[in-house]
């Protein structure tokens, strides 16, 4: 084998290892459903929404209301350059160019708000895709050039400069992708910079432009990668200078490029399946260890309950809901309707004031109601994740391979009373 043809077939690998890294983050972006704010909780999220602030930024150009800013100023410079020639005649030629001058930005966590409420994003890490809100060249004789410039010019300057900025302007729809986790503050999900997460993406446009834009640069390397491997053959052929049997080397790459590019596409899928089944076990895994949080919590809250009145019809109906709730689903079997109870301490606390007085109790249903909030937001994780990986299942042509895994579809948990707690914020109008 020819170097050329060598060359030709490790640029051809390069370039499909370089296609299914972008297949691989398509996939994922594909294969995440659409969450709510209210759903998201813990695992690697999707949402849409529209960036809003307490107390919003103004950006340094456009001076707009923003959640985050970057700006650059490029100052223009052209020279004549004369240079000696190996003859010692003088020759001359015109350089010119831009350089930054100065640049800056800023970033803060804002809240993306949808239909249903708002959840916190921390935007530190991520690939963020904002959009240009300012761009103007001016020379000095304009008032912008030095109020928002600097005050010193570089050495062969034009005396002419461009002003350039783009951010994230308040109320701007946004699409969300990264991994979400609990804040410290309150019972509710935030979504920050992971180094375990695949993608942590910002970004304008929508899902289907982002996922668009993996799909072309994928097909991009593809073609470049056939062109690499048809390539060594041809230069080997014009080293050669062969004319018989001048298609057989060519059929011979294009087949070995597919077969790599199929083996490659059914590896990817296999394991993007299977990067969605553990999301799904790991959505499952919250919610078991919020039940179990819950279970433990009970049986402290029944003994007080208990010692406060143990003849009341009420606070007996009570106790004996508690007890229910401590009968615990093994783990991984969702379905039934896990009934939440805070409403029915609040009612049994209205009937019965000195519970009031109990400092134990009312912690104890602090903590059970912070859990219930806990378990709802992880359901509806649990759910949404399980519906997709479901959907997943029966979509041609991954229900073939997944028919090879011998994948099965998960059932959903129930509907159940359990509270959920509105973040409360005052956003900027």
């Amino acid at each position: 084998m020819s170097i050329s043809i060598i060359i030709g077939t490790v640029i051809a690998l390069a370039c499909l290892v370089a296609a299914f890294r972008l297949f691989h983050k398509k996939r994922l972006i594909d294969d995440l459903p659409t969450s709510k704010t209210l759903g998201a909780f813990i695992g690697l999220v999707e949402l849409k929404g529209t960036a809003e602030s307490e107390t919003p930024l103004t950006s340094h150009l456009a001076e707009i209301p923003c959640v985050l800013y970057d700006w650059k100023i490029d100052e223009h410079w052209s020279r004549t350059v004369t240079t000696i020639g190996p003859k010692g005649v003088p020759t001359t030629h015109h350089e010119s160019g831009w350089k930054t001058v100065a640049h800056g930005g800023q970033l803060a966590p804002f809240y993306l708000k949808d239909d249903t409420g708002i959840i916190r994003i921390q935007p530190e890490g991520a690939k963020i895709e904002d959009k240009e809100v300012f761009d103007k060249t001016i020379t000095h004789t304009s008032p912008l050039y030095f109020i928002k410039g600097p005050l010193n010019e570089i050495a062969n300057t034009d005396h002419r400069r461009r002003f350039y900025e783009t951010a994230l302007p308040l109320h701007t729809p946004l699409y969300v992708l990264g991994q979400a986790h609990e804040r410290t503050d309150i019972v509710a999900a935030e979504i920050a910079h992971d180094k375990n997460a695949s993608l942590f993406i910002i970004s304008t446009r929508t899902e289907k432009q982002v996922s668009a834009g993996y799909g072309w640069g994928l097909w991009l390397w593809l073609i470049l990668g056939l062109l690499a491997g048809l390539g060594g053959v041809f230069v080997d052929k014009i080293i050669v200078k062969t004319t018989s049997q001048t298609w057989q080397p060519y059929a011979a790459v294009a087949g070995g490029f597919l077969l790599v590019l199929g083996f490659g596409w059914v590896w990817t899928v296999f394991n993007s399946l299977i990067g969605l089944r553990q999301r799904v076990q790991q959505a499952w895994a919250q919610v078991d260890v919020q039940l179990k949080r819950r279970h433990d919590l009970i049986p402290n809250l029944v003994q007080v309950v208990e010692g406060y009145s143990t003849h009341e019809r009420e606070t007996q109906e009570l106790v004996t809901k508690l007890r229910q709730q401590m009968i615990a689903t093994p783990p991984g079997v969702a379905g039934p309707d896990y009934g939440g109870f805070a409403p029915l301490l609040k009612v049994t606390i209205e009937r019965y004031p000195d519970l009031k007085a109990s400092e134990m109790f009312l912690k104890l249903q602090q903590s059970l109601v912070e859990t219930e909030q806990r378990i709802a937001l992880s359901r509806d994780y649990f759910n949404n994740i399980a519906s997709f990986y479901n959907a997943r299942l029966e979509i041609v042509p991954d229900r073939f391979v997944a028919g090879l895994m011998k994948l099965h579809a998960q059932q959903l948990m129930g509907a159940a009373d359990f509270e959920r707690a509105p973040v409360q914020v005052s956003l900027a109008s």
